[in-house]
């Protein structure tokens, strides 16, 4: 059994064997013959894995029973972001028998394993590059251990965490000896408890990491009972910020032992800290320092739990609260990332040591020269992400170097990348802190890392004061202001907050619309709208490329036009890439799903540089042009209509009651009102909003349009209950509700029709590829959560029942979280609807027909059954195949085309009818 040491030492000369190269077929079986022998210990690895084992579909290039584990292969210079080599091998375990099950899916090309268990309903792949191994070896045990999945979390991830619960034990002890003295627990006293928590996780860390002698604090501290400990921790606190020459020649000589640190961290020191007792010591000494190694957190994942552990306003769950570095990344990799990987893969190449050695030093000065900005950087953990990546990646440059030329003695001054470049505005002054320490802490670790290249100690202390990361609000202040006269930022980037338009305070609608001005549904828009426009303000003319996360709303419904036509027209804002919308997790224990995207843009008024689009499902792609609903279509903005653009039936809101609930009956309340008046029959007629027409659950109205008043008067609960609705419609603080007061029998708001109309649920989830649809007559009352087509036929219910409706929809329509928000003046009304043939009319009106015969042979499940995606009854899923097949004859698309594309087509369409 192999020690982690001895595994991580194995996975490093693993690394350095495979590095950069990598033959699919020549080379794949020693590649993994190696990594189970000298990585993973399996001393005959041609007994434990077996290759080119043959399947109908064609050879699966490994395969791993014990462990359940396919391998698909690919050469060194393949990628594996489009998923080809996943589905490939999906194909392969497809074919293969029952007697050889399949958990686990490996796509690798030598220089990165993407990991895909197959429990997860998700099949979200794990991926870890080989450089990472020595670091992430443990995530890749299931190889050899039977039974064993995939370890998602990172060890400097689970450190991390439970640093946050340590730091929280240390809070609420110290927390608690304010209540005990029932002292307020003020804005100063929580700043004070903040900065000595800060400080104290500093002076853990350096005796960890080397910054300190090894055990320095922990035993300087073990001399002190509770009673004394307190003060000398404070008296230290001072040492660490006073300069050697500036020291008290007669101070205790363990004291004067501390090395300078600097006046950043340790300068204010009017802080408030209660007495400590036996608990608090306890905690300080053995919790914090003695039982815990803090040289492994991550200080990305670290800045943030520590932050939520002491800021009162996010606290919560013991601090477990953090942006993955893997979202980090798909910000900050196609922003900037992966040209400088490549570029420093461009450089390995070249064959003369010494002009690659000098292109690897100009490498290094052009790492040093780049400025970055976070406006809304939280506890920093994209700007310490971000120096992290810039400081490994200059590290692989030093390294090469240095072994490029064996004669070249690098020192501390070969480092070019530093804090310094990195700025930020927080609006929170814990989290600036918290941002700073952070950035320190990064600092140490890569300054580590340097060393162990160089094999020789570099000087850390004392911090350099850093002011690149200011409490401000970043809507009312200059975002350049930190930099030099005539500066530009070369990227600007992060993820300012998730607040949607109809959740801003005042205070923060204020501050966006002074930003972008009163533009058209200026009060509806995302405050993350502001950002951009602010952003977008400086990067005018400039090189400076920026990516936010966003609320998913500003590439959706109404928000597009006014949003991306302004940054067009304004600013010439250009969109470089784009993620389509996945949930951003907090990895919180109670996690917020935000529904989000990515959008990278630029303004420089060049339109030069390669674009791509991503999604969770479909991987990377390459567009030519990516429009303000990130497709790689022309620009096109979908206003708001009050007409359909084709001459196509109107379609109007359902029937909204504003009746306090008094026309509204459950199923239980229509048998107990029949009971009691048998004779108010006719007025109970069917209610269906939109679940109940999904779910197929039931409700009921009383629909009095044709009632009489000696109907109503002669009636004591039709009596009552429409008393009931005109005293509430007068008591409305609005004009039209108390008119309607006047007829108080009647729903607000009734366009039910006289006729067979056409129902289409308002919200539908995401997860059904057809939104259900549906015929209805007048014993049915459609609610205002549906939209109904009162003169629509089987052709318009084909039509709009389509996949190239359904993608139109997808696009244009706004969200509910993640779910569809059909609407009439957005979605329905622009919907460009093709000129088909009689005969090609007659086919669709077949094959929607066609659908409604499938759904009736299944009258037991609701609609929400029959669209589950995994549960559709072939004759309903064939029956809409023929739809689809029909209606993309009837525009002329060819069948193969992908639901982007047809929405492409669909937006050229647009832009001819509507002349945009």
């Amino acid at each position: 059994m192999m020690t982690t040491t001895e595994q991580k030492r194995a996975a490093k000369a693993f690394v350095a064997k495979w590095s950069g190269k990598g033959y699919e077929k020549g080379e794949c079986q020693e590649f993994w013959n190696t990594l189970l022998r000298d990585v993973f210990g399996i001393a005959k690895p041609e007994e434990w894995i077996r290759y080119e084992i043959h399947v109908p579909t064609g050879f699966i290039d490994c395969y791993m029973p014990k462990t359940q584990v396919v391998i698909e292969q690919k050469g060194f210079e393949k990628g594996l972001d489009d998923r080809d080599a996943f589905k490939q091998a999906m194909m392969y375990v497809g074919a293969m028998s029952d007697a050889t099950p399949v958990r686990f899916v490996i796509t690798c090309n030598f220089k990165e394993f993407w990991i895909y268990d197959r429990h997860d309903p998700d099949l979200k792949p794990l991926k870890i590059k080989l450089a990472d191994l020595p670091k992430e070896v443990r995530k890749m045990s299931f190889l050899t251990e039977v039974n064993e999945a995939p370890v998602r979390i990172s060890h400097e991830v689970t450190v991390s965490k439970a640093a946050g619960k340590v730091v929280g034990l240390l809070y609420n002890a110290l927390l608690k000896k304010f209540e005990e003295r029932g002292l307020p627990v003020d804005e100063k006293a929580r700043k004070s408890l903040n900065v000595f928590c800060v400080r104290t996780v500093f002076c853990a860390y350096a005796e960890d990491a080397g910054l300190f002698e090894k055990d320095q604090f922990v035993n300087y501290l073990r001399q002190f009972d509770a009673a004394a400990l307190r003060d000398r921790m404070l008296q230290l606190f001072r040492m660490l910020n006073t300069a050697p020459e500036k020291r008290d020649p007669f101070e205790r000589d363990d004291l004067k032992a501390f090395p300078f640190v600097s006046s950043a961290l340790f300068e204010d020191m009017d802080i408030s800290v209660p007495q400590f007792d036996d608990n608090i010591r306890t905690i300080i000494l053995d919790k914090m320092s003695a039982d815990f190694d803090w040289s492994e957190i991550s200080p990305t994942i670290f800045g943030a739990i520590f932050e939520s552990t002491l800021n009162p306003e996010i606290r919560h769950d013991e601090g477990m609260h953090y942006t993955t570095p893997e979202n980090i990344h798909r910000v900050i990799d196609p922003l900037f990332l992966d040209d400088l990987k490549d570029e420093l893969e461009t450089i390995k190449k070249d064959a003369t040591p010494k002009t690659r050695n000098r292109k690897l030093e100009d490498y290094q000065k052009k790492l040093g020269s780049l400025t970055f900005l976070d406006p809304a950087c939280g506890s920093g953990n994209f700007l310490t992400e971000t120096f992290v990546s810039l400081r490994r990646l200059e590290n692989e440059a030093i390294a090469l170097r240095q072994r490029g030329q064996s004669e070249l003695d690098l020192d501390g001054t070969a480092i070019h990348v530093k804090i310094e470049q990195f700025h930020g505005i927080e609006l929170q002054d814990f989290a600036v802190t918290v941002a700073m320490s952070a950035l320190w802490i990064a600092e140490s670790q890569m300054m580590t890392e340097t060393q162990e290249i160089l094999h020789k100690t570099l000087q850390f202390l004392p911090l350099k004061s850093y002011s690149h990361i200011r409490h401000e609000n970043a809507l009312r202040v200059d975002w350049e202001s930190s930099l030099p006269e005539g500066k530009h930022f070369d990227y600007i980037m992060g993820n300012p907050p998730f607040i949607g338009a109809k959740m801003m305070s005042a205070v923060q609608k204020e501050d966006a619309v002074n930003v972008f001005g009163k533009i058209k549904l200026s009060n509806s828009l995302d405050y993350v709208v502001a950002w951009y426009f602010k952003a977008a303000e400086i990067m005018v003319g400039t090189d400076t490329h920026a990516a936010f996360v966003s609320t998913n709303s500003i590439a959706q419904g109404l928000q597009v036009a006014p949003i991306w036509s302004n940054l067009k027209s304004r600013y010439g804002a250009e969109i470089d890439f784009a993620w389509h919308t996945f949930i951003w997790d907090s990895e919180a224990s109670e996690k917020a799903h935000v529904h989000v995207v990515i959008v990278g843009f630029n303004c420089s008024g060049k339109d030069e540089k390669m674009k791509f689009l991503f999604d969770v499902s479909q991987g990377k792609t390459e567009a030519t042009h990516i429009n303000g609903y990130l497709l790689d279509a022309v620009d096109v903005f979908i206003d708001s209509r009050s007409t359909p653009l084709c001459g196509a039936p109107e379609m109007f809101f359902g029937n909204m009651p504003n009746d306090g609930g008094n026309f509204i009956l459950n199923e239980s309340e229509r048998d107990e009102l029949l009971r009691r008046e048998p004779g108010l029959q006719k007025f109970v007629k069917t209610y269906l909003g939109a679940e109940e027409f999904i779910k197929g659950k039931k409700r009921y109205c009383l629909w009095l349009k044709n009632a009489s008043p000696n109907d109503i008067r002669s009636s004591p609960e039709l009596r009552r209950r429409v008393e009931n609705v005109r005293t509430l419609r007068l008591a409305s603080s609005a004009a039209p509700t108390r008119e309607k007061a006047n007829i108080p029998h009647l729903f607000f708001f009734a366009p039910h029709p006289d006729s067979t109309y056409l129902l289409v649920p308002s919200t539908s989830s995401e997860r059904r590829r057809y939104v259900p649809l549906g015929f209805f007559g007048t014993d049915v009352i459609a609610s205002n959560a549906n939209l109904i087509v009162p003169d629509a036929g089987m052709y318009h219910l084909g039509l709009m029942t389509s996949s190239v409706h359904m993608a139109w929809m997808r696009i244009v329509a706004g969200r509910l979280k993640s779910d569809y928000r059909y609407s009439a003046n957005i979605v329905y009304n622009n919907f460009p609807w093709p000129k088909p043939t009689e005969e090609q009319m007659a086919i669709i009106e077949k094959t929607a027909q066609g659908i409604l015969d499938a759904r009736a042979k299944y009258p037991d499940s609701s609609l929400a059954d029959l669209y589950d995606d995994t549960f559709m009854p072939s004759e309903l899923r064939k029956a809409h195949e023929a739809n689809d097949a029909a209606v993309l004859a009837a525009y002329g698309f060819d069948k193969k085309l992908s639901e982007m594309e047809i929405v492409a087509k669909l937006f050229e369409m647009y832009a001819k009818l509507t002349n945009k």
